[in-house]
Order: structure tokens, then C-alpha cells, then sequence
């Protein structure tokens, strides 16, 4: 991220917090804290290394797409899922208090957490690097145009930008746009479109053939 830029803050639906700020050095504390952890006996390493693998590389974002995959192809589902969230992703067997917000040609959504780094971790699995960082946590709500922008997403000036900030109590889940050019996908072809970045809120879903990242 580069340095703060001052600019016209967009909507911002805020929520209350009653978390600390995050340490400067949020992964060296988190670091040592592990290391204390296991050497009085209290966590067992492989045990660790084992969920981390779980959030890593099994859960990953592929429970989100999933749910994002199944709003595209399902119009029902799609409407039960931005009425009530929780209730619609916990028929797919996922737990997770959540508000889904749709993303459409003219209004654009983007989601952090100001004052910590709350992440709906049963959805989209480990929370990047960048979505912890002091600059994306501030930015985002001060300059948000500009933040999509590092992002390599550029939004026209008639579209609409809203900034939602989770809370531990509540998280928020982006449905993205469903791209061109996937008429007739199945579910699971849908879904390996589905990007974290794109339910987040800082991408959107590319066509097929035009790769994907994060």
C-alpha cells in the first residue's frame, strides 16, 4: 500500500468495536505468543500446524465461492442469501454470522475491518496479509476509489461505493457480479471463477479465459 492519501470518503455503514488496536507487529507477537504456547504445553504444534493447513489449503475461499456459485445459478437462494445471510449460508452447512452484500453495475462494496481484523475465516479461510495491514484497515474508508484503484480495479464516477466494517459480532460477505460469458456453467465451474479478493470486495470475477488471482 503506499502512503495515506487524502480523500472524499464514500458510504460508510460503521459498527461498533471493542477490540484493541492491533499491535504494530501484529505477526512477531503472534509469533512468540505461539512459541510460548507450545513450550508450557498448552498448544500442541502439529495440532496448529494441522488447522493452519485446514484454513490454508482445504478451506481456502472455496466454501465463499461456493455460496457465491450457488446465488448465480439459484435466483431463490440468491434472494434468501442478501434477506438473511446467516440463515441462507448455513444451508450449505457453514457457520458464520454474516450479511451478504450485492454488488451491481452502479453500486460497488467493499469490506474491512477498521479497528482489528475481523474475517469470516469458515468462508474464505485465512484473512490476507494486506486485509490486517494499518494502510488497507484506514484507507479503505478514507479513500476507497484509490485503494481499488492499487488494486487494479477502476470504477467509473456513476458508480457508487459503500465500505463495510465488521465487527466480531457481525462480518460481511461481497456477491460479486456474475461475469459474461458463463451462461450454462454448472455450480462447480462457477465457483472455481470466485476469488477471495472478489468477495471482499477489492476485484471483480473475470470472464472464463481471462485468469484469476487471490
Amino acid at each position: 500500500m503506499v502512503p495515506d492519501v487524502t480523500g472524499a470518503q464514500e458510504h460508510h455503514q460503521d459498527h461498533d468495536h471493542d477490540h484493541q488496536a492491533v499491535p504494530s507487529d501484529p505477526a512477531l507477537r503472534a509469533k512468540a505468543l505461539e512459541s510460548l504456547m507450545v513450550a508450557k504445553g498448552l498448544v500442541d504444534r502439529a495440532a496448529l500446524d494441522a488447522l493452519i493447513d485446514n484454513y490454508e489449503h482445504k478451506v481456502g475461499p472455496r466454501n465463499g465461492a461456493r455460496v457465491v456459485a450457488r446465488a448465480w445459478a439459484d435466483r431463490a437462494y440468491k434472494q434468501r442469501l442478501l434477506a438473511d445471510g446467516t440463515a441462507a449460508i448455513a444451508e450449505l452447512g457453514y457457520g458464520e454470522t454474516m450479511l451478504v452484500v450485492e454488488n451491481t453495475a452502479k453500486v460497488h462494496n467493499l469490506v474491512v475491518c477498521t479497528l482489528c481484523s475481523c474475517y469470516p475465516w469458515s468462508i474464505l479461510g485465512l484473512p490476507p496479509v494486506w486485509y490486517k495491514s494499518t494502510a488497507y484497515r484506514s484507507r479503505s474508508v478514507i479513500d476507497p476509489r484509490g485503494v481499488l484503484r492499487e488494486f487494479g480495479l477502476e470504477l467509473g464516477n456513476d458508480v457508487e461505493v459503500r465500505v463495510w466494517d465488521s465487527t466480531a459480532d457481525l462480518r460481511y460477505l461481497v456477491l460479486p457480479e456474475r461475469p459474461a460469458g458463463t451462461e450454462g456453467m454448472s455450480e462447480a465451474e462457477l465457483a472455481g471463477l470466485v476469488t477471495r479478493d472478489a468477495m471482499l470486495g477489492v476485484a471483480k470475477v473475470r470472464s472464463p479465459g481471462e485468469g484469476t488471482h487471490a
